[in-house]
This record gives C-alpha cells, structure tokens and sequence, in this order.
C-alpha cells in the first residue's frame, strides 16, 4: 500500500563539479543515487535517502549536499511532521514503526545544566603534566572494614577481598552484540579496550570462540533473556558477568535479531540456526523476584569458581533505587544503570522516546538510597546512556558512578552519523548491518586506533578538571555532589540530584 510519505531529505548535486565518478552509487547501500549512461548525468531519489551523509563524505569534488527537508505540511504544534509521518506509515503497513540509536527527543539533558567547581587562591589546583593524577577504578564490591594484621614487623591483609577488576580509566565500551553490530565494528571495540586498558561488552550476542583467549582479560559478558551463546567456557572468558534485565532503550521489552542478520556465523556464535530470529524474551523467564535474581547471581558466580564479579544491568524507571537496593542485596558486584537515552539497533519508536526517565535522576537517587542503606560500598555502580563527552563522564562519576558506559560516543568515532536507520541492516559505515559489501569498509587495525584515540583524549581532558578541581584521584571526586553546582535547573530536580544551585 502506498504510504503517502514525503523525504526526510534533499539531495543536492553541483553539476558543474560532478565528474561521473560514480563513487556515490558504489557508497549508498539504500539506491538514492541513480546514474543513467544515455543521459550522461546522475538522478536522486530522495525518498531513499537516509541522511548517513557518507556520500557526502566521499565524493571527490564536493558536489553533493544532503540537507533535511524541514516541512512540508502546514506547522501545527500538536500534529508534528513526525507524528503524521509515523501514522502515515502505520496506516499503510499496520506495523509497529521502528528506530535505532537513542532517544532524540527534547527531554532536558541535565549534564548541560551541571557546572563543575575550581581552585581558587586557598584550594591550588594540580597540574596534571607535572604532579601524579590517578584515574584507575575498580569494579567490584568493597568489604565493609579492612583488617590488617601485623606478624614479625610486617603487615599482612586480614580481610577477605571480593573480586575487583580494575580499569586504567572509568571509561567501558556498552554492550553492543555481534550481530547487532557488524564483526569489524564488534572486534576493533574488543581491540580497542585491550590497548587502552579498559573493557568492552559483548552484549547478548556472545563471543566468538577465536576471540575468547586473547580479549577474555578484557571482556564483559552478557548473560541475556535469550541465553544466546551462554556456556560455561562463555562465562569463564570474561572478567566481568552481566545479568541483563533492562535496557535504556527499551525497558520493559526484549530483543529482536532479524533472520537476514543471522549468517553462519552469527548463528554459530549464539547457538541457534542459521536465518532464524533470535528473539530474546521481554523477561527472564526464570526470574520473577529478587530471591530468583539472587539464584541466578550465585549460580553464574559458582559456574565461575567465584572469581569474577556479577553486575546486573537495569533500564533507568521510575523505582530504580528500591531496585538497585534489592538488586545488591540480591548479591550483584555492580549495578548498571541505563538511561532513556541510551542507544540501540533496534527498537519500537515509542517505547524509546517515551518509557523510561534520564540517567542523570536514577544515578543520583541510585546513589543516595544505597548510601542511606549503607550498601554503597557492596557495589560498583556503571552509568549509561547518553554519555557525549568526557565532561558528561566526570559528572556523572560526581553524581555517584564509579565508571561510564559509551556507546554510542563509540560508534560516532568509528564513523556512524545518528542516522537512525541501524534495524535495516543497510549500515553505509559498516557498522550496524551483516552485508560483505557493507562491513568491509570498516578496518578493525584502523578503527581501533580512532576508539584508542579517543579515550586518549578523553582521559586527558579528565585530568585536566580533576587538577583544576584540586582533586588528584578519580575516587576523590566519586559521589562529590559538592563539586557540582546546577544552572537553569527547578528545585525538584535539584532536590533529586542532591546538589545546589550555582551561587550556593
């Protein structure tokens, strides 16, 4: 059924510079550019075009424009562009309309309404190329009280340690699963987090057998409603395990890996047959309460001889905190918050843009409940979803999070441009889609380096605001709402995330 929808975009081509290359019809995976010999000239179809702006990207002289098409139905408030788009589009397919990455929706971003103190006159400030600035975190539970006995002039750790894993900076690579995203994308995060010393998350598309003796030290595994990949060498071939119970994206729902993006090796890697949906249930139908989440914790941590530490990841809703708390009483190392901004492949463009609330309130309520049971220190807790920059990373470690998860920051610096478009599997970066033509463009030695390169940058310039906060280690500033100060912000919400208005 004709769906009556007009472009997204406009394609623009400068005759007087295009020289028939004809790069642009090699590089657009969805047919926008059109080139017909006779006539000796190019035809757009702008109704294809997905504003990836790779063509744009690539085309030698400069000759194309690719520009959103503003509006074209007469301005209402209520009846947006999008709203009629998506009913249009509903009304001639009778489908659930989907999306990919985050939510884009102007719900107020609050780490551009938290503003960071400085040294002044009493408090100097360090300077990081000069004094010692340690950003090393790690996750884990902490015990209560430390012992130490002293035998023969020495000192010797009493207490039973839980274990920990540390990371060079409070920065992990999200889960994002083989399948989801292409084997290049997948690899070159894997490459990344071991040069750079941190983690990557496999999601729950588990992880290829080849890859397991050489990223294990380095690895999240995700332990997901579908089970996908899951045995007892998966477990063991990792430093971290994560239950998966909720997602920024899509709380509340499972998930759901199209056939054609099952090839023999994504089927081999999650142990299902080749061309099936890998569907993953909306709950984990073993656990229906926080004494079945506790079994499910004890059972993974006994599957691993009690070596790695069990995080459990939560969508950010409404009674995160009562959850977080049960959740470590539950037993879990660490608690990974994900916020409504949080991205994805795949997801019904209702559920992201409207369930859920911001990382920024769950962490800090988060934060606050489990130190008023005093649990904090039973577990480490992760933030995710919508993490931009390193300035969003060091407030939100302020608010209380022990490190950050990035994602969608991750697949921006290997190229992806927020397109939106990641569940069609037509990915012209090579990023989100399973196509041979497509994930060649993508070189794991070359798109680690950008990765390396950018928690290179970002570890710099969080050096930088620790010494100009006077502040010489990441965990001095952990939970330091006193370091924070909010702009432009209603009392409420000042209240919830316990800081004070600037001036205070």
């Amino acid at each position: 059924m004709y769906p009556y929808l007009l472009s997204e975009f406009i394609v623009e081509r400068r005759e007087d510079r295009c020289i028939h290359c004809r790069v642009c019809e090699r590089q657009c995976a969805n047919g926008v550019h059109l080139y017909d010999a006779e006539l000796e000239r190019f035809f757009s179809v702008d109704k294809d075009c997905v504003g990836c702006q790779r063509c744009v990207n690539l085309c030698p002289t400069e000759a194309l424009y690719v520009r959103p098409r503003l509006f074209d139905y007469r301005p209402n408030s209520s009846w947006t562009r999008d709203k009629i788009q998506n009913l249009k589009k509903q009304a001639a397919t009778g489908g659930v309309v989907l999306t990919g990455s985050g939510n884009d929706k102007p719900y107020r971003i609050y780490w551009d309404h938290l503003v960071l103190n400085a040294s002044q006159v009493t408090n100097p400030s360090i300077d990081p190329l000069r004094e010692p600035m340690e950003l090393q975190t790690f996750l884990g539970r902490k015990p209560d009280t430390l012992k130490i006995e002293f035998s023969a002039g020495k000192a010797k750790l009493a207490s039973q340690l839980y274990p920990n894993v540390p990371v060079q900076i409070p920065l992990v690579f999200s889960a994002m699963s083989l399948g989801a995203i292409s084997y290049p994308a997948f690899k070159s995060l894997a490459m990344a987090a071991k040069e750079a010393g941190v983690l990557f998350n496999t999601g729950e598309g588990g992880l290829p057998v080849e890859m397991r003796d050489e990223y294990a030290d380095h690895a999240i595994v995700q332990c997901a409603s579908g089970r996908f990949g899951v045995d007892a060498d998966y477990l063991n071939s990792a430093r971290i395990i994560e239950i998966k119970i909720g997602q920024g994206a899509k709380p509340g729902i499972g998930g759901h890996l199209p056939g054609e993006k099952v090839s023999d090796y994504i089927a081999q890697t999650r142990m299902i047959p080749r061309g099936t949906d890998a569907l993953s249930p909306a709950p984990q139908h073993d656990i229906y309460s926080i004494e079945d989440l506790s079994m499910l914790i004890y059972a993974l941590k006994e599957a691993t001889n009690y070596t790695k530490p069990v995080s459990v990841k939560i969508a950010a809703v409404h009674n995160v905190a009562a959850i977080a708390s049960g959740i470590v009483r539950a037993g879990a190392d660490i608690v990974a918050i994900d916020g409504i901004r949080g991205g994805t492949g795949a997801a019904p463009l209702a559920t992201r843009d409207n369930v859920g609330i911001p990382m920024e309130l769950a962490l800090a309520a988060v934060d606050k409940r489990l130190r008023d049971e005093g649990i904090r220190n039973k577990c480490s807790v992760m933030a995710a979803g919508g993490i931009r920059s390193s300035s969003d990373a060091i407030k939100a470690i302020a608010l209380g999070a022990d490190g950050v998860y990035i994602g969608t920051a991750a697949l921006v610096a290997m190229g992806c441009t927020l397109c939106h478009k990641c569940y069609t599997g037509k990915c012209n970066w090579g990023i989100c889609t399973q196509d041979p033509y497509l994930t060649k463009r993508l070189n794991p030695e070359l798109t680690s380096r950008r990765l390396v390169n950018l928690l290179k940058s970002w570890s710099h310039e969080i050096q930088e605001m620790l010494g100009g906060l006077g502040v010489n280690a990441i965990e001095s500033l952990r939970a330091n709402r006193e370091h924070l100060r909010g702009v432009g912000l209603e009392e409420w919400e000042l209240n919830v995330l316990g800081v004070k208005g600037a001036g205070e």
